[in-house]
């Protein structure tokens, strides 16, 4: 029979053996495969879309415990494409995300909730757009975890989705006629941090 000492140290030792492998990163949103795209109504003829890039996004994740992670990113309204310029010009302006006085859209998460299954999850978050903070939740799949095949670094995959209604955010323009609710895709490769910065200054 094991003396209570024995079960305490044997209980320690495979409490540390369970976590050994488990280790936080700290990644960068790669900006070449981010992506966030938005799509609307338009008075219900046609579902127009448009991109917004991401300058900087930070994902803090433990493939062992990635209901800890929590990302962050920044999106200059600056750089809203639809592929018209003029709607461009328009969805810049005062009448919509106001760009001259509010040039900077980002997200970060609060909390990351397993779902059914072991890489779906639900991400909760603050939005921030034209200066007004609202909640969200993303629903997110986890795509892939490993090793990058051409840098040879630790990356990690996901998509996400969700949708918001405009107006929340002060961006009410031509409500009913454009729809209020506007549908949100983000999909994006995460690259280990220091590898990635590594990368980027070899490529220079």
């Amino acid at each position: 029979m094991k003396s209570p000492m024995l079960k305490i140290a044997l209980l320690t030792l495979s409490v540390f053996a369970l976590n050994a492998g488990a280790v936080e990163r700290t990644y960068t949103l790669d900006p070449g495969h981010t992506q966030v795209d938005f799509r609307w109504s338009h008075m219900g003829f046609s579902t127009p879309a448009a991109a917004i890039h991401v300058t900087d996004g930070v994902l803090k994740f433990d493939p062992d415990a990635p209901t800890k992670a929590s990302v962050s990113l920044n999106m200059p309204i600056s750089s809203i494409d639809t592929r018209v310029p003029d709607l461009d010009t328009h969805l810049k302006s005062a009448d919509f995300f106001d760009a001259a006085k509010f040039p900077t859209a980002s997200f970060k998460s609060t909390k990351v909730v397993r779902e059914g299954t072991s890489n779906t999850y639900k991400i909760y978050g603050d939005l921030t757009i034209k200066g007004v903070t609202k909640p969200v939740v993303l629903d997110a799949k986890m795509n892939n975890v490993g090793e990058h095949p051409m840098l040879k670094i630790p990356a990690v995959g996901f998509d996400a989705t969700t949708s918001i209604k405009r107006s929340d955010f002060g961006i009410g323009a031509f409500v009913p006629a454009v729809s209020d609710k506007i549908d949100i895709r983000i999909t994006t490769e995460a690259l280990d941090a220091v590898g990635f910065a590594k990368a980027m200054q070899a490529a220079k």
